[in-house]
C-alpha cells in the first residue's frame, strides 16, 4: 500500500510539474514518517523512496535506532527546532528546513557538521505557526552565509491548512518572491493536499504524509 502511495504521489508531481513547464526530476519529495514506526520508513525506503522527514528528534532518534543501514537516505528535520536541540538535530539530520534564529543557526554551525538548511519564514498570521517574518529574512541569511559549516539552500513555509488547495496559492507565491529577492533556489512548501499548488508555484521540496502513511494516530 505504501508502494502504491508513493507511485500515486509522484504521478501527481509530475502533472503538476508538467502543467508548469518543469521537470518533475527538480522537486524532492520528502515522505513525513513522523508518528508513524520504523517499518514503514523501511517499506516506503523499499519502494524506492529516499527522502524523509521527521518533527521530532526525540522520536527520530528511538526510530533511527530501530532502521537497519539504509544507504542514500537523507532525513530531514522538519519541525520547529528548539536551539536546545541544535546539537542532536545535527547529528540525527541530513538537513534542518526550520531555521528560524540566529541563536539555533549558531548552535547547528557549532555542531561541527556540514549542514543543508533552510530559514522558516511565517506568511500568515496564524499563532500556531513558527517561523520568522519576511523582513527578518535578510539578517539571518546574512549570518548563515558567514557560517562555514552550514549551507543556506533555501526558504520554507507552512501555509495555513485548507480543503481548498488554491487557498495555499497566495502563500506558496509569496514565498518564491522573497527567495528571489534573496537569490536562494529552493522551496520547501506544500504538503498532502495542496503539493500541486505548491508545484506549479516552483517547490523544490514537498513534504507530504498523509497521502503516503495514511492519517497519524496521536496518543493521548
Amino acid at each position: 500500500m505504501i508502494a502504491e502511495r508513493i507511485a500515486a504521489v509522484r504521478e501527481r508531481i509530475a502533472r503538476a510539474a508538467e502543467r508548469a513547464g518543469r521537470d518533475p526530476a527538480a522537486v524532492t519529495l520528502i515522505a513525513v514518517s513522523k508518528i508513524k514506526p520504523a517499518a514503514d520508513i523501511l517499506a516506503a525506503y523499499e519502494a524506492g523512496q529516499r527522502d524523509f522527514g521527521e518533527n521530532y528528534v526525540q522520536e527520530f532518534r528511538a526510530k533511527a535506532a530501530e532502521l537497519p543501514a539504509l544507504p542514500g537516505a537523507r532525513f530531514h528535520m522538519i519541525g520547529k527546532l528548539q536551539s536546545n536541540k541544535a546539537k542532536p538535530a545535527a547529528e540525527l539530520f541530513h538537513c534542518i528546513h526550520t531555521v528560524d534564529s540566529v541563536k539555533s543557526a549558531r548552535r547547528l554551525n557549532a555542531a561541527g557538521k556540514r549542514l543543508p538548511v533552510f530559514i522558516e519564514v511565517k506568511l500568515s498570521d496564524e499563532e500556531s505557526k513558527s517561523g520568522l517574518d519576511a523582513a527578518a529574512v535578510a539578517p539571518l541569511k546574512e549570518f548563515l552565509d558567514g557560517a562555514p559549516n552550514l549551507i543556506l539552500k533555501g526558504l520554507m513555509t507552512m501555509p495555513p491548512w485548507s480543503p481548498d488547495p488554491e487557498a495555499s496559492r497566495p502563500f506558496f507565491r509569496r514565498l518564491r518572491e522573497l527567495a528571489e529577492l534573496h537569490a536562494l533556489p529552493d522551496l520547501s512548501m506544500g504538503m498532502s493536499n495542496d503539493l500541486e499548488t505548491a508545484v506549479e508555484e516552483g517547490a523544490t521540496h514537498v513534504r507530504v504524509g498523509t497521502a503516503i502513511f495514511g492519517k497519524r494516530v496521536y496518543s493521548r
